[in-house]
């Protein structure tokens, strides 16, 4: 009938103990976004890669899982594995080696090493989404 059939993984995940799952598309953003994180840091454990680039990784967690995943990347990195991450939360500028600010004028772009007092600066001057 020219039907074309994908088949995939289904997965279910839990948050406590209590023994409750729920589907991926149950989820909030913040759950998803733990989940593919989880993924992706089991992965590292087996097979890992020289480095990582993760955008806004954090966008959609509280502070508390900012904080956890934070304090994950920087124990992983010591396992000489570098990560690269964009951010507009304290969490990972507090927990961050080396910080860069990114200014945009005149259609140019240009990076610069920056210090955690005014990477802190500059993102509380960004507006929560």
């Amino acid at each position: 009938s020219g039907r074309i059939s994908y088949s995939g993984v289904s997965m279910k995940v839990s948050f406590s103990g209590s023994g409750d799952s729920y589907m991926l598309n149950q989820l909030s953003g913040g759950q998803k976004s733990i989940v593919a994180l989880s993924l992706i840091f089991a992965i590292q454990r087996l097979d890992p890669a020289p480095f990582y680039l993760f955008d806004e990784i954090d966008a959609n967690l509280d502070a508390s899982h900012r904080q956890s995943v934070a304090e994950l990347i920087k124990k992983q990195a010591k396992a000489k594995t570098q990560f690269i991450t964009t951010t507009f939360r304290p969490e990972f500028v507090n927990t961050g080696d080396k910080l860069f600010g990114v200014t945009h004028r005149n259609k140019i772009s240009a990076i610069n090493t920056i210090g955690r007092k005014e990477a802190l600066e500059f993102i509380a001057e960004v507006p929560a989404t």
